[in-house]
């Protein structure tokens, strides 16, 4: 019995393998439940065994690949005493990720270039929209804390900065998948960090950390 429960989670987890790299390729429209099955060397039978529709297959889909994302700001609440280096490890960990995991990477894929996102897809669209606001209140209590300590001087409300923290973290993303040729990643890190801690007047170590 533990063997079933075993293969039938290696074959729920090929299954989600198989559409996040379809979903992130060929965008959501265009993948089908048979090439899912053919991706994941099965036939459909157990993608209905596991889910419902397209749709929970997207949704599971999401959950998988963002897992790295999620934890990392469970990471962060953890560091919260320590808001400058909190923030620093958020920013290497989210742009290491994109460079160099492919899930993580599939996965804005998908939200940002690959799927027209309709009241179909309510219950995906409620858990990403719930994401976004946990990373932005994240940014916007480290940077409340940040500024209570004399970290920072931007005046600005902590909320709105937080909104701005992760609205720069998005543009980088976006671009960088958009046009990849543009810049490195992984050399230009520092940079980018460099220029959010001025763009939050840091008078941190964080702000000089880049050089």
């Amino acid at each position: 019995m533990r063997r079933t429960k075993e293969d039938a989670e290696k074959t729920r987890r090929n299954v989600i393998e198989a559409a996040l790299t379809l979903f992130s390729r060929d965008g959501y429209s265009l993948t089908t439940l048979s090439r899912i099955a053919r991706e994941a060397g099965c036939s459909r039978g157990p993608i209905y065994w596991h889910f419902e529709t397209k749709d929970d297959l997207y949704e599971a889909v999401l959950a998988y690949s963002q897992e790295p994302l999620e934890a990392l700001v469970a990471e962060c609440h953890a560091m919260a005493d320590h808001p400058i280096q909190a923030m620093d490890h958020f920013i290497d960990r989210w742009l290491s990720l994109l460079a160099n995991d492919r899930r993580y990477r599939q996965s804005f894929e998908i939200l940002l270039n690959k799927t027209e996102l309709t009241d179909a897809m309510s219950r995906t669209l409620k858990r990403e929209r719930a994401l976004t606001q946990s990373i932005v209140a994240l940014f916007g209590a480290l940077i409340d804390t940040a500024r209570t300590a004399g970290l920072i001087d931007n005046p600005g409300p902590a909320d709105k900065l937080g909104l701005v923290s992760y609205t720069y973290l998005m543009g980088i993303t976006q671009t960088w998948l958009f046009a990849p040729k543009l810049f490195s990643l992984k050399q230009e890190t520092a940079f980018f960090r460099q220029q959010f801690w001025r763009l939050l007047g840091s008078q941190a170590g964080g702000g000089d950390k880049a050089g």
